[in-house]
């Protein structure tokens, strides 16, 4: 597919990226923005949202059918696990939904249109108006593309121009996305910018920075830290560190169908192959009278086997595949001389792993499909186990019965849970999921306030 030269990331390799070439970029986002997006009706925008992720799933889309040809090679997920990504992502992207979460986020649809009276105001008195930012810098991750394609939903939502700087090699998804909303609305297309040079580059950095008034940075603590510290203090700055997530299996569940729970869990390990900050690192599972935690990671294990043969992990690093050698000596060697710690393996390959263990205390996974099954007698015992991470968790997957669903839920929230779900919907937040525990999109947006 030969697309056009309209972003940065589009230019050959060979193009030198210069500071007077970013500053120049960022004024032109800016005007196009004041000519043809800051006014633009919300419906507008949701039609050709809602258009743009149609086109996407539907098998003669040019963009998706590169997307899939290209994107093992520039990504290192297998095309059917992006197939599988990208129908979870754009699924979700329906007007229907669209308008939902504006009512969500601002409490009414035309919100960033003009200035709207709240439906539950008494008054007519006081009216208000949210406004986004002119230039959004998204310093985007490398590790999952639906992260990125959610940041730039939620700035064009806000009527803001978007410079996106992607890790060096990691533009195919974003730039595709854009080239489709470019085909879609081509003034669009013409707020936003692509385009990818390695981390750290200062100068660069500086220049967009500058001419930014709100910087969007998802990556670790350190790279948050550190645009933290290079960022004009005029500027807002959002940020989305590391973050942990487990799963848990109630008593309830294995009684009622534990192959059911197996199932929910393979899905959401699998999906984009346990990267991300909502991938289970580990399982608790409590053992019931028909089931208990052995013969639940046995079945995980089978679950595994058949994703892999139809949704196979991606190409690894050396260092990805190493580490998980590594560990997987380890457990080996651990699993010989206790009857506390199992492995479960995919047969010569480094596909999948699965790790029993009757020790509660939370374990990182090294992720690409390696998951810990963690034998718990109760939900007391899990929060105990999980406390050192507590403030790092972001999503709690249940497989539980329906009447104590409400009850455990109740239970991480207290705890520090941030988001409570389905086991098998870890990977697949709704649209108006509010990352971090913080709206989505509220934090991106001023609001005036006309008392009449």
């Amino acid at each position: 597919m030969n697309l056009p030269n309209y972003f940065l990331a589009d230019l050959p390799p060979e193009a030198e990226l210069t500071t007077g070439l970013i500053t120049e970029a960022c004024q032109t986002l800016k005007r196009n923005r004041a000519h043809y997006l800051e006014t633009r009706p919300t419906q507008q925008l949701i039609r050709a949202l809602d258009k743009v992720g149609r086109e996407w799933l539907s098998d003669q889309s040019p963009f998706r059918r590169f997307a899939l040809e290209a994107g093992p090679a520039a990504t290192g997920f297998s095309q059917q696990a992006l197939a599988h990504g990208l129908d979870l992502f754009f699924g979700q992207l329906t007007a229907a939904n669209l308008e939902a979460f504006l009512r969500q986020e601002l409490g009414h649809l035309h919100r960033l249109d003009a200035f709207q009276l709240s439906p539950d105001d008494a008054s007519d008195r006081r009216v208000a108006w949210a406004r986004g930012p002119q230039l959004i810098a998204q310093i985007a991750p490398g590790n999952i593309p639906s992260a990125v394609l959610s940041q730039m939903v939620l700035g064009l939502l806000s009527r803001s121009a978007q410079f996106i700087k992607c890790a060096k090699g990691q533009t195919l998804l974003p730039r595709l996305f854009a080239h489709s909303l470019y085909e879609a609305e081509a003034k669009i297309g013409a707020c936003l910018e692509i385009a990818e040079w390695k981390g750290g580059s200062e100068a660069l950095e500086a220049a967009l920075f500058a001419e930014s008034d709100c910087i969007v940075v998802t990556g670790s603590d350190e790279t948050l830290a550190d645009v933290r510290r290079r960022a004009p203090a005029s500027a807002r700055f959002l940020g989305y560190g590391s973050r942990l997530s487990f799963g848990y299996v109630s008593r309830e569940a294995l009684d009622r169908n534990s192959q059911a729970a197996a199932h929910e869990a393979a899905q959401s390990i699998a999906a984009w192959d346990q990267q991300g900050c909502l991938s289970p690192h580990d399982i608790y599972v409590e053992d019931s009278e028909s089931v208990n935690a052995e013969m639940f990671a046995n079945a995980l294990a089978e679950e595994l086997e058949a994703l892999e043969k139809m949704r196979p992990r991606g190409t690894l690093t050396p260092q990805e595949a190493a580490a998980i050698a590594h560990r997987r000596a380890f457990y080996e060697v651990r699993a010989a001389h206790s009857l506390e710690t199992k492995m479960w393996a995919s047969p010569e390959s480094t596909a999948w792993t699965v790790i029993l263990e009757y020790d509660v205390r939370f374990q990182a996974s090294c992720l690409n499909r390696f998951v810990y099954i963690k034998a718990a007698p109760n939900v007391d015992a899990v929060l105990q186990g999980a406390e050192p991470v507590r403030e790092k968790v972001s999503t709690v997957g249940l497989a539980c019965g329906s009447l104590e669903m409400a009850e455990l839920a109740q239970r991480f929230a207290r705890w520090g849970a941030l988001r409570i779900c389905r086991l098998g919907e870890m990977q697949n937040p709704p649209l108006a999921w509010r990352h971090d525990g913080r709206p989505a999109l509220g934090d991106l947006l001023t609001w005036c306030d006309f008392e009449k």
